[in-house]
């Protein structure tokens, strides 16, 4: 008989897109090789947006912009970011999926070896693709609430997501008292 899946929630409200990036940093400060991060929202929610936080508290320095004509960008963050002076960047895989029209497009371009490999991968339009995805991974639900409020709806699947969500949940508060 299959365990069931260990899921916890935790929803917020941003009221404006430097909050809603602070909250992605907070996040990307986190991760570690290997997280999946799945975003969702209708267009202008945020996604974008928030994945900048992410790279930005992961150490990268680049311009993060959407990759929706390219499908997936790279970038890599510094090692002084990482706990080992040894240890090397920590790679973000940021994928677009707006222009895919069959999840199995994902399979034939090869992107599923980047969900099992050694950096972090974020996923914008997560929803197109929900049959291909791990059972173990972080959904976020980005909503408009009106011009510049955005309502992040955060659900951790798997006991590594958990644990991630819960700390993300404690720094979380000095960060939506700004």
């Amino acid at each position: 008989m299959r365990e069931p899946a260990v899921t916890q929630s935790f929803e917020i409200v941003t009221q404006r897109p430097t909050q809603t990036q602070r909250l992605g940093a907070a996040l990307g400060a986190l991760l570690g090789p290997g997280d999946l991060i799945l975003l969702d929202g209708q267009l202008g929610a945020g996604k974008t947006t928030f994945t900048q936080g992410l790279a930005k508290g992961m150490q990268i320095v680049d311009v993060v912009n959407s990759p929706t004509f390219t499908l997936l960008k790279e970038y890599r963050g510094s090692t002084a970011s990482r706990q080992s002076p040894t240890s090397q960047p920590l790679a973000l895989y940021h994928f677009d999926l707006y222009r895919l029209d069959d999840p199995d497009e994902i399979l034939d371009l090869g992107f599923e070896d980047y969900f099992y490999g050694s950096g972090v991968c974020v996923v914008e339009w997560a929803g197109k693709a929900d049959e291909i995805w791990p059972t173990d991974k972080l959904y976020i639900r980005l909503s408009l609430v009106d011009e510049s409020k955005r309502r992040l709806l955060f659900v951790a699947s798997g006991p590594r997501y958990c644990e991630l969500l819960q700390q993300f949940q404690k720094n979380t508060y000095a960060i939506t008292r700004s």
